[in-house]
């Protein structure tokens, strides 16, 4: 089809809904405000480090993401494991440190995968995992769509079905805390059944986790870059877009670029894919759009504190952590281009408890903890240590958070809005982003000049 689009966003979801726009044959331009591609996940240089701002990973089950990485061509630049295995460090109040696995078993269909896994995973107690197990088939038989089920937090369900405290957070937490942004007490228990229905129940390899081997700003930003060229989308960085306005024919969407004029660019159809409060304030009067319920989806933090050792120190290319104030340790090394000694990334969602402590406090507090949980760092010297903070890391994910979220369909013909917080039914993922600019592109090729304005949800 013929056509002119501007997407305004260049994170995942803007680049996922400029790429297919353009697969259709429409003239695309995509306008970020920032230098590079990329969004929420970034990478910058530190030295002779390249360092993601945030860890990212994925799973089998994110069949969107995955697609759209081998559309950019760096599948190769993946590591995607050939069954979920979870090194697990178990810090007991004894101050002994010991070791057990997460590992699910082979051979077996869903959700009898999960036997093994659970059978020999030591961090909680004999009863207790015999407890999880009618608990997690409960869970998987709650519809996430209900909004009664939404409006109930995860942590009060796992109570209510005899979850203790060790359970909850050495299993359960261990599932949803990174997923979710959120303790189980203050996570939606609808996102939390979506997490464990499609990642360990629907099939055997859905929670397979995946990560990056490369820097993030390499996997998605500078890939990015190079695929939308590629498909003839005009790409225009360091250009802020101040207002989007609708005449009789097209839209027009008014930017500052940091170096030169004001300009407008005009299309025949655009995407909003930028931050909630961001995009109420760019979208014009008519689309439907709330800006209080947008601002009530709030932010949740999360902090990274990165850690360079004179030495190996860690044998494991990740690690949760039981009974410790750090929950994820990354070994980035080789990813970050430094071959030689450690680095290592821990890091810390649902982050209010960190978000705004001194940075010094944070790396003293989290080095002693390394010393204490790994043997090898106690003796090792600390070449570097720094602190990144993620202040808007992700939505809020709390109970009720699913009637704040909007369709990427709006209410004026030829503009719709993508995002991980539009209402995809998943989480905060870079899945969701995926998902949702795939569906702003669907809605608007579906929808181009018929003046339809029918809602879309990506399932």
């Amino acid at each position: 089809m013929s056509g002119r689009a501007v997407v305004v966003g260049g994170g995942l979801a803007g680049m996922a809904a400029a790429l297919d726009l353009a697969d259709a044959g429409v003239a695309v331009t995509l306008v970020e405000s920032r230098p590079r591609l990329g969004g929420a996940t970034a990478s910058f240089r530190r030295g002779d480090l390249e360092v993601d701002t945030g860890q990212h990973v994925f799973l089998r089950c994110c069949t969107a993401y995955r697609g759209f990485i081998e559309r950019l061509g760096v599948t190769a630049d993946t590591v995607l494991q050939d069954r979920l295995d979870v090194p697990v460090l178990v810090a007991e109040p004894t101050g002994r440190v010991r070791r057990t696995r997460l590992r699910r078993g082979a051979g077996l269909p869903a959700p009898a995968h999960l036997a093994g896994a659970l059978a020999r995973y030591s961090a909680v107690p004999l009863v207790a995992r015999l407890r999880s197990v009618p608990a997690a088939l409960a869970l998987g038989r709650l519809d996430p769509a209900d909004p009664a089920v939404d409006a109930q937090s995860f942590g009060g369900w796992l109570e209510r079905h005899g979850q203790n405290e060790v359970v909850r957070e050495a299993l359960w937490g261990l599932l949803t805390v990174a997923t979710l942004n959120a303790q189980p007490e203050d996570a939606s228990l609808a996102l939390a059944a979506k997490v464990v229905r499609t990642g360990l129940l629907e099939t055997a390899g859905g929670a397979d986790i995946g990560w990056s081997a490369v820097p993030l700003g390499r996997l998605h930003g500078e890939a990015g870059h190079r695929a939308l060229i590629a498909a003839g989308v005009e790409v225009s960085m360091s250009d802020r877009v101040y207002a989007v306005e609708r005449d009789a024919d097209s839209w027009r969407v008014l930017t500052q670029p940091a170096r030169g004029e004001a300009r407008e660019v005009r299309g025949d159809m655009v995407v909003l894919a930028t931050p909630p409060t961001v995009t109420a304030a760019l979208a014009p009067a008519g689309s439907g759009l709330d800006a209080d319920a947008l601002a009530r989806l709030g932010e949740s933090p999360i902090v990274n504190i990165h850690v360079v050792y004179d030495r190996p120190v860690f044998d494991e290319p990740f690690a949760a952590v039981v009974g410790s104030p750090i929950q994820w340790i990354f070994d980035r090394s080789e990813a970050a281009g430094r071959p030689r000694g450690t680095y290592l990334a821990l890091s810390q969602s649902a982050a209010e408890p960190w978000i705004d402590r001194p940075a010094a406090d944070l790396v003293a507090e989290f080095t002693a903890e390394l010393a204490r949980l790994l043997p090898a760092a106690a003796g090792a010297t600390v070449v570097e240590a720094f602190v990144t903070r993620e202040r808007s890391a992700t939505f809020r994910q709390a109970p009720g958070q699913a009637a704040l979220r909007p369709p990427v369909a709006t209410a004026l013909a030829g503009l719709a809005v993508a995002g991980a917080w539009t209402a995809t039914g998943w989480p905060a993922t870079m899945e969701s982003a995926v998902l949702s600019g795939h569906a702003a592109a669907e809605h608007l090729l579906r929808t181009a000049h018929t003046g339809r304005r029918d809602p879309v949800v990506a399932a």
